[in-house]
């Protein structure tokens, strides 16, 4: 395993993090986790030298009990592996109002009040059981928040307290720039998000501006929420409860078979399938600190980490695979709560039904990629 610098953390995080939404079964979400396979996940993955793990207050929390269930299982495998000093440990602070993506024109005071952000990292902290995350990151992003003040003296506090040692931003899908004002504040040290051989976009501007300010990047839905697996057919169908189900319709499961199919063509040596294709993909970019697959198999863990030997891709293929790019959102329908098929999951920006004026792309959803 091969590490990267997170910024201007200093923190050394493995190339391969691993991505824990998938590790616990979250309702209308990723469900069928086999938690003892998730669990051998964390210990296989930290034995072939990983050391960053991504997570989320809102990952398999259940309002009916208050629990955290992907936390909790992170902290049963840092109890029983004594690992926590060597690894890196990130959460996120979801929005107050459990809205994804964050609005325009939306107050901070409904999404980031200052008494909610101070009880989301005690809520992780007790709930993975440690001291002190490495890394807390806002969950959604408007960057007219940068006008406001109190977050500014809350995420201070709460770093001089010892609680956070750095703050980032899980940047709205498919909006990479609507971050750049939070990052002039000097307040942030790292940003995740969407980056993938089909969504390119981020690299024409957010990965120049980090290099820039010395802001570690955080890549998440590496493999397209399984697009980019290779592995889908037409006759693939995705069980009752998964998000996918209707991410991946059969109509859009033909138009995604077809780029995949010409993607696999493109391997000629560099890459023996398709998955190591679009990690070397994310590999070979170095502004890129990590790419964060969600990974509850251990066979995945061990093949994804295996991508991470230094070996890049060649600048001529990261110079074709520029010509497979699919900017896309697969949801791009005004939202209406009570026709879509997950508006049940507490944290889908489709709970909420808006009526606010806002413009097209403020109406899509494509909340599936946190």
């Amino acid at each position: 395993m091969k590490y990267r610098t997170l910024g201007k953390t200093g923190l050394k995080v493995s190339e391969i993090g691993i991505g824990t939404w998938q590790l616990a079964d979250d309702l209308n979400c990723w469900v069928g986790a086999d938690l003892k396979e998730s669990l051998q996940s964390l210990y296989r993955y930290a034995e072939l030298g990983g050391n960053f793990i991504d997570s989320a207050w809102i990952y398999g929390y259940s309002d009916t009990d208050d629990r955290h269930r992907s936390h909790e299982l992170i902290a049963q495998f840092l109890k029983e592996s004594g690992l926590r000093d060597k690894l890196v440990i990130a959460s996120k602070v979801p929005p107050k109002n459990m809205q994804w993506p964050a609005f325009k024109n939306m107050p901070i005071s409904e999404i980031f009040p200052d008494d909610w952000i101070v009880k989301c990292v005690d809520d992780s902290l007790r709930s993975l059981g440690i001291e002190t995350l490495d890394l807390m990151q806002f969950h959604v992003w408007q960057d007219d928040f940068t006008d406001e003040d109190g977050w500014k003296e809350t995420i201070r506090k709460l770093t001089a307290a010892g609680k956070v040692r750095h703050w980032g931003i899980s940047a709205n899908d498919y909006q990479p720039s609507n971050c750049f004002r939070a990052i002039e504040t000097g307040l942030i040290s790292s940003i995740q998000f969407i980056l993938n051989i089909f969504h390119q976009r981020p690299a024409e501007k957010l990965l120049p501006f980090a290099a820039k300010h010395n802001i570690g990047l955080i890549a998440r839905v590496p493999l397209d929420e399984g697009g980019l697996t290779g592995k889908f057919t037409v006759d693939t169908r995705f069980a009752v409860g998964d998000f996918r189900r209707h991410y991946f319709s059969p109509d859009r499961l033909k138009e995604l078979i077809a780029r995949t199919d010409n993607l696999k063509t493109l391997l000629n040596g560099e890459a023996g399938s398709l998955v190591e294709l679009s990690l070397r993909y994310l590999l070979s970019l170095p502004e890129v600190s990590s790419a964060i697959p969600g990974m509850r198999r251990i066979s995945h863990v061990e093949s994804n980490n295996a991508v991470s030997d230094g070996r890049l891709l060649s600048d001529r293929l990261m110079s074709e695979l520029k010509k497979h790019a699919w900017e896309r959102n697969f949801n791009t329908s005004p939202l209406h709560t009570s026709t879509l098929p997950w508006s049940r999951n507490p944290f889908c920006l489709s709970q909420t039904a808006r009526s606010s004026p806002a413009s097209p792309c403020e109406l899509t959803c494509s909340n599936f990629c946190f």
